[in-house]
């Protein structure tokens, strides 16, 4: 590769970071031609774009970009690495779970090296569970809004009750009389 290559491979890397706010660093050393195409598939129809590219490139990449904010994920580049960048933080997550579930049984491929969701690093396979938990910012929104509502709904409920008991107080006066 020459070094005009390089620095298109790593202008394409800088152009991808500054693009998607997460992104998942894999290892697929250990799957076959088909099971990376697969993965790929499944990808592109979640709309995650996968990107395989040299550790120091990557590095390089990101380096350029910000080294202080990056560095958690340099420990992560080495063996064969591909990217996964996403929009929504959790899909990666979901694409390898499922992945490795519809294939043989106790399946660890691909292992997840590290994931940058939103500046905070997740390093080590052992993150796949929690980054398959994480709620986006849509669900966090909608939580919010459902426990704003409750109490005027409560209130409201209330208010409405308390004219229906109104309503049957006088009732029963009446017929007493």
């Amino acid at each position: 590769m020459t070094k005009q290559e390089k620095n298109e491979v790593i202008d394409a890397l800088k152009e991808k970071f500054s693009q998607y706010n997460n992104f998942y660093i894999t290892n697929t050393e250990s799957l076959t031609v088909a099971q990376v195409g697969k993965l790929r598939r499944i990808c592109f129809d979640k709309n995650v774009e996968m990107k395989v590219a040299k550790n120091t490139l990557i590095k390089k990449a990101l380096e350029s970009l910000d080294e202080k904010r990056y560095s958690g994920v340099f420990e992560s580049l080495n063996g064969v690495t591909a990217i996964m960048f996403s929009e929504n933080a959790k899909e990666p997550a979901l694409i390898i779970s499922d992945f490795r579930k519809a294939g043989k049984k106790d399946e660890t491929r691909p292992v997840l090296k590290a994931a940058f969701i939103d500046g905070d690093v997740f390093a080590g396979d052992d993150q796949l569970k929690v980054l398959t938990a994480l709620k986006s910012k849509n669900d966090l929104i909608g939580e919010i809004i459902g426990l704003l509502q409750s109490p005027a709904k409560n209130v409201i409920s209330g208010l409405n009750a308390g004219g229906k008991l109104a309503s049957l107080v006088k009732a029963l006066e009446d017929r007493a009389q």
